[in-house]
This record gives C-alpha cells, structure tokens and sequence, in this order.
C-alpha cells in the first residue's frame, strides 16, 4: 500500500487526537470520576493506535496502547485517577505530540518512550511510579511475539495483524502452487492476488512482490492476508484461477502475542467508520439513516494545502490590481457599456474577495487549544491555583497571522500567571478567593480582531515600575512625573524590562514582553495595558483580520502617490498655517484638546519640493496606542482598497516603509508605516 498519499491526513488527525486527549485529560482532572470522559479519551488513544499501525509508526502504536492499557483500567475502577497518574498519562501525550510533529517534519517518528512506558505500566499494575524505581524488565514486559512468528514478520505487520484481529478480521497465510507447466507464471500470481484483493487485505508475499513479477520464483510462493471471509470460502475462489495446483489455507496464530484488550461492544460501535465495516443503508434502522444522512452533510470538507491558497491569493492581488486600473479606464473613457461591465465585474471581484479570505480564515482555537494544558503545568510549578477561561474560540484570524500570533500569547499568559495572579495565602490575605482567574478572550470589531489577556491578580504597581526603568535609563526624572498610568504600565514592554525580584524557569530575565510588542506591530496590530492595583490587569492586543489586501488613504506629497492604512487613521483635517505651534523645537498642532507633534512626509521622505507658501496644510491624524501625531500632505486623493506587497530583499531597511502596491494608471504607492514613525 503507498502510504505518503495518507501521511498528510495522518498527521492532522494525530493532531487533532492528541489535542482532544489533552482536553479530555483537564476536564478528567476536574471530574475524576466520570467515566464518560475516560471513554473519550480511550476512543482517541484507540483510533489513534490503529492510525499509527496501519502507517507502520511502530512506537506510537506501542505507546499509545500502553496508554489504552491505564485509561482501560481506569473506566474499569480498577486505579482511581489522581494527579499522579494523570502528570505520567500527560507525560506519554507529550511524547506522542514529539512524535507526530517528528513525522510531520518527515522524520520518522521513533523516539525513546522507555520511561513514559515503565510509568504506565507500574500504575496498570496498581503501583505508583514516585514510590518504584524505574525496572529494567519492565520494558521487556511488553508484549512479544511467538519467535517463530516473529522470525517471519516484521514488527509493522505483526502490528497490523493485530490490528486487523481487534477489529473482527482472521489472518491467514495462504501456500500456492502453481502447475509445472505453467507457462505465463506472473500472469497467474497477478490473478491470484487480484482474488485475494476481493477477499481482504494482503500483508505479506514469500517471495516479495517484485520477485513474484519478474518470476523469480519456482512453482509455489506464500500470501499472508487479513479477511472476514473463512478459510473454505477463500480456497474456493482461488481454485477458479487456471492453472493453480494446490492451495492450503491455514488461519495464523500469534500464539502469546495478544494485548489483552477488553472494548465493550458499545464502545466498539462508537469507533470512527474507519475502523470498522460501515452498515448497508438496508439494514439501518430510519431514525439511524436520518442521522447518518445529516453527518454527511455536515462533514462535507476537504483538506487544502496552504500554499495552494497563497498562490490563490496572490493570483487574486494581481485581479484587484487590474480592476483598479480598469476601473480607472473606464472613468477617462466615459463608455456606458464599458462602465456596466466593469462595475459588473467589480461586485463579483469583491464577492470572490470575500470567499477567498474566508478560506484562508482559520478558528483562534488553533492557537488557543494548547494553553489550558500550559496553565495547568505553570500552576502547579508556581503553587498556585488558576482557573482558565476561554471566550470566543471561534473567531477567525487569516492563517498567516495565526501562525505568528501564538508566541505572544504565550509570552502575556505566563507574565499573567507569574507577576498577576498571587499565591493562595496572598489571595486569601487580601479578601480573595484562593483561585485566581485568568480569562483569555477574542472577539471581531470591524475589520480587527481583538484578544484580551485578563487576570483578577495583584495589578500593576505603578511605583515600582517607574522605579525601575528610572534604574534602567528607560525615563528621566522630568519624564517620570508626567506619566498618566497607562504610559507607565506601557514601560514593561521595554526591552530588558522586569519587575521580577529574582530570575526563575517561568519569567525574570526581562526578555518577552518587548518581543510581544514587536510582533504584533509588525503584524500591523497594536496592543495596550489597562490595570488596577489590587484587582488585576487586561492585555488587549488589536490584529487586522488579513494581512495582504488593506484599505488605505491615498495622499500625494508633490506628484508621487503614498498610501496611509486607514487602521492608523483618526482622522483628516486641513487647519491654518497659523494654527501651528512649537513645542520642545517641534511643530505641534491642538487638536480636540490635545496636544499632538506635526510630522512632515516631505521632510520624512526627502521628497524635493518647490517651497510654495499655503495658506491652508493638509494633515492626516494617525495613531499608535495612545500616541498620536499629525502627517502633514499636500493632498488627499481618496480612499482604496490595495495589496500590500513587499519591497523584496534589497530594501529591507527602508524607515517608515511598510510595503508597495500598484495603482490603477500602474503607478507604484508607497505604503506609510505610521508605528514606525509614532515613537
């Protein structure tokens, strides 16, 4: 059997077992007496094994059935669950994910699983791994095969033998002898194995295969294969095929090679159509065909490969860049026909627009699935207790800003669990319940997606970080006394920043929250602090749904073209030359209030100018968190949706230049960084 067409949906679907067992295995810790939950993961470890097997991943199928071995004696109450046992069966999980993730790296998935396997063995015995020394037998306790067998199979086959024997099928080793004076021998082998295709599965042939083609045999040779049929029925279609002498059928014994699984019948019945023979539509009862009918429709999904759709994306940039520009034609034209038509196709271009985005969106559960099982293991490390809840799983991001966006989340929920959240007798000292909470939410607003990091902790202490990043030559004295709150709690995300008293495994070395910042504004986000002493903090981070097609205000500085995103825009507004100010030898200008600094494009950009003296300044009002600052243009041109393309190699340091995109009359617009130029 070809076995890399699969590979891909192997290791999806590993993933997503091995993600419901590490669900399944906190929900189990929370209720450690619902068998229910037991059984869920024992479905997930099941069909995962027979999925390792059949790919002939030998030590995940060996791992995971010794994890079968405990969950089965768990739900058997024959060990009671405690935390003990849960850190060893977590401890397999984590060995099982190093193993996948090893496949998908086209490794090829072997790991040394020795102590996660004596652990799970001593507690299938009833004894606890912490109280017995790790037994060099316990390894060679698993279960081996009869040595004659064994001479004969490899460990892949005995593996899938087995596998075959769980699921109701027989195995059988089937001698043929063809007639003396056969002549067209290879023509026979192919319609014997063509018959014996129609009965089962063939594991093995003595000679190989290739030999049996090339007719690098005598007259006989030897098929192992995995059947529902019997050996009687089997025989008697094999003597249909001419010229075939003699057949002996023999049903194939393992002898003490048995894993000794006990799976209830219901249980059985409730295992993936993958594993087992799918009932006819006339033998199922209505009520099962309804529901039957409905899983197909609602399951009616296939697996893309990313790049596929990043060249479908980036054929579909080239299509908005032409519509722009026919767009353009037919205004300067000014044909009624040419006009419908184009207009036409602009609707059904922005309704593919849609569509295609939307293939690329990916659910945030992705990225939010892995945490639960950290804050568990961090919890335990800091002695504290933390509960965590997840709110808005189901908002979707663009796959690209999905794949970078996991690190900074790690980075807000450990600084959350280490300088937020207190010890339980701090907790209690303060009138709080011992449990801290920490809530993880994301929500849609606009063209944006928000995710909030939020702990009922011990806040932010304003003092102390003013204090230290005085030490740290972040601020000066003057500086410091002019702080509002929030561009103090906004000094963490300085570089080097903590206000860890000592170093530890978890936080301390002032590394993270800088990077947190860095990559979420590289993904054109922000993110912003809102805390209270003695009530807790909430991170918000601010994340455009796509990163490649944005909207933008277009401005000319002289006769080139610029394009601000209109995600950094408050506002545009022309005031007088009068108007302007100076503060700290920089032109400010007053708006609603406040004071903000004049930036001029020209002067940024050394665009050459004929000094001309307006009346009137056109300003674009950009922001960056609570930062704002005033753009000074010549002109507005109006607004336009473009793609965003890179500026390539050479150009990789290009200040307050995000990227490029292509007008409708062809000409290149560069686009503004407004992070870059907001300090």
């Amino acid at each position: 059997m070809e076995m890399n067409q699969y590979l891909e949906v192997f290791i999806e679907e590993s993933k997503e077992h091995l993600q419901a067992c590490n669900e399944q295995l906190l929900e189990l810790e929370k209720n450690p007496e619902d068998i229910k939950i037991v059984n869920e993961i024992f479905r997930s470890a099941h069909t995962l094994k027979g999925m390792s097997a059949t790919m002939g991943y030998e030590d995940l199928a060996n791992l995971t059935h010794q994890m079968e071995n405990v969950l089965d004696a768990i739900r058997n109450q024959k060990i009671k669950v405690n935390a003990e046992i849960l850190d060893v069966v977590f401890l397999a999980v984590d060995d099982l994910e190093a193993m996948v993730q090893s496949i998908a790296e086209g490794g090829d998935g072997k790991r040394d699983v020795t102590e996660a396997v004596e652990k799970l063995m001593l507690i299938e015995k009833g004894e606890s791994p912490a109280q017995s020394e790790a037994r060099a037998e316990t390894a060679a306790a698993l279960a081996e095969p009869h040595p004659a067998i064994k001479s004969t199979y490899d460990d892949f086959e005995l593996t899938v033998i087995q596998q075959s024997k769980e699921q109701g099928f027989e195995s059988y080793e089937i001698s043929i002898a063809l007639r003396a004076d056969c002549s067209l021998k290879a023509a026979r082998v192919y319609m014997v194995f063509e018959v014996l295709e129609k009965c089962g599965e063939v594991i093995k042939a003595t000679p190989s295969v290739e030999q049996l083609e090339e007719e690098q045999f005598d007259q006989e040779f030897s098929v192992t294969i995995v059947s529902k049929e019997t050996a009687d029925d089997i025989r008697q279609k094999l003597l249909k095929v001419s010229e075939v002498e003699k057949i002996e059928v023999l049903p194939l014994s393992l002898g003490d090679y048995s894993y000794q699984e006990s799976v209830k019948e219901e249980e059985e019945a409730a295992q993936p159509v993958a594993e087992e023979t799918p009932k006819t539509a006339s033998n199922m009862p209505k009520e099962e065909k309804k529901s039957s009918a409905a899983k197909q429709v609602s399951n009616k999904t296939i697996r893309v490969n990313i790049e596929r759709l990043d060249i479908l994306m980036n054929l579909f940039e080239e299509l908005v860049i032409d519509r722009g520009r026919l767009e353009q034609i037919s205004r300067e034209l000014n044909n009624q026909e040419l006009h419908e038509t184009v207009e036409h196709m602009s609707r059904i271009s922005g309704d593919l627009q849609n569509i295609i985005l939307n293939m690329r969106m990916v659910p945030i559960e992705t990225v939010f699935n892995r945490f639960p099982r950290m804050v568990r293991q961090l919890a335990r490390d800091l002695n504290k207790k933390i509960n965590l809840e997840i709110v808005g799983a189901e908002t979707e991001l663009d796959r690209t800003v999905i794949d970078e966006i996991g690190d900074p989340l790690v980075h807000l929920i450990r600084n959350a669990l280490d300088h937020g959240v207190e010890t339980p007798e701090v907790r209690n000292a303060n009138g709080k319940s011992d449990e801290g909470n920490v809530i993880l939410k994301a929500y849609h607003s606009g063209n944006h997606v928000f995710i909030e990091i939020e702990d009922d902790g011990a806040g932010i202490n304003k003092e102390k970080v003013i204090k230290k990043a005085l030490k740290n030559g972040i601020i000066t004295e003057q500086t410091a006394s002019a702080l509002t709150d929030k561009q103090a709690y906004e000094l963490i995300f300085a570089s080097g920043f903590s206000t860890a008293d000592k170093i530890s495994d978890v936080s301390g070395r002032g590394v993270g929250l800088d990077v947190v910042k860095n990559t979420i504004e590289s993904l054109g986000g922000s993110v912003s602090i809102d805390s209270k002493a003695g009530q807790g903090s909430i991170f918000s981070i601010q994340l455009p749904l796509t990163l490649s097609i944005i909207s933008v205000m277009l401005i000319e500085i002289e006769k080139e073209k610029y394009a601000i995103p209109l995600s950094s825009i408050i506002e545009t507004a022309i005031i007088r030359k009068e108007d302007i100010l100076r503060a700290h030898n920089q032109k400010v200008i007053d708006f609603r209030g406040k004071v903000v600094p004049l930036l001029s494009l020209k002067e940024i950009f050394n665009v050459p100018s004929e000094n001309q003296v307006d009346e009137f300044i056109s300003v674009v009002i950009v922001r960056k968190g609570e930062k704002m600052a005033g753009l000074v243009v010549d002109s507005f041109i109006g607004q336009q949706e473009v793609v965003l393309k890179s500026l390539g190699n050479y150009l990789t340091n290009v200040f307050a230049i995000s990227g490029a995109t292509i007008l409708g009359d062809g000409q290149v617009a560069l686009i503004v960084d407004c992070n870059a130029l907001i300090k």
